[in-house]
């Protein structure tokens, strides 16, 4: 199993913002967000912050997904 951040890409779409705008917003570093890109995990704190910024819940923004 996996995670995916495409549900986290499109809210960003919805909210018309650009991923370097989230990165300023919540405070989380170029590394972490290049983790984000590559569907690696991060830590719950990255999650929330970002959670926090967009005003939405962690399954709105990240999935478990079968490696298959």
């Amino acid at each position: 199993m996996r995670v995916s951040y495409k549900r986290l890409w499109k809210l960003l779409i919805d909210h018309n913002m650009k991923k370097s705008e989230l990165r300023d917003a919540a405070g989380i570093g170029q590394a972490t967000l290049t983790k984000l890109n590559k569907d690696e995990t991060v830590s719950m704190d990255v999650l929330i912050k970002i959670c926090t910024v967009l005003e939405c819940d962690i399954g709105d923004i990240v999935e478990i997904v079968n490696n298959d």
